[in-house]
């Protein structure tokens, strides 16, 4: 008898855990055919359908040759692992949510503002995860996101920065109409350059 109970408690775990499966089976499905997950782009979300450059040298190249201006939107994973073990970034704590949403906020601003779009296609884009060696990329720190202007010499345009005094390159989401206006100046101080 006591090996009934057992077999038929066996069976019913067994048919239960099909049926759990089963289910489980049918909302993945659901989720896949509903979403289709588009490909990653060099963008990463900040115009895909705009031109991105694959590494920093490369941008540099084009922009030296093509004596277009470069824009380098430099948000390295600090927002996602950098500096865990002390949570100490340049003297400041390092503030992993605040830095994770502001860099998002940015993106979408950015990405939906159709004419900072538009004005891009005149610029050399890179969108770097990682800090370069380059110590030319951090003239006021290593703090994220820095969007910096980079002109055909390879110059960093410190003429051209954001409203904050102790983050010359940064921006927030509220700042998008600052950086469509540095953008447009810095297309101006081009012209009346070259």
């Amino acid at each position: 008898a006591m090996e009934k109970s057992y077999t038929s408690m066996f069976l019913l775990l067994v048919a239960i855990s099909c049926a759990l499966a089963k289910d489980v089976g049918k909302k993945e499905a659901k989720e896949t055919t509903a979403k289709p997950k588009l490909p990653q782009t060099l963008s990463r979300g900040w115009g895909d359908q705009l031109i991105w450059t694959q590494t920093y040298e490369e941008a540099l190249f084009r922009s030296k040759h093509s004596c277009k201006l470069g824009i380098l939107i430099l948000i390295p994973p600090v927002c996602l692992n950098f500096f865990f073990k002390d949570n100490i970034f340049q003297g400041h704590i390092f503030n992993f949510h605040s830095c994770f949403v502001s860099t998002l906020a940015l993106k979408k601003a950015f990405a939906e503002h159709k004419d900072i779009q538009k004005l891009a296609e005149k610029f050399i884009l890179l969108n770097l995860v990682y800090e370069t060696t380059d110590k030319n990329l951090s003239p006021d720190g290593q703090y994220v996101p820095r969007i910096l202007f980079i002109d055909p010499s390879l110059t960093v345009r410190a003429d051209i920065t954001g409203r904050y005094s102790n983050r010359l390159y940064a921006y927030e989401p509220s700042d998008i109409s600052l950086l469509y206006s540095n953008m447009q100046k810095a297309l101006k101080l081009m012209k009346t350059e070259l």
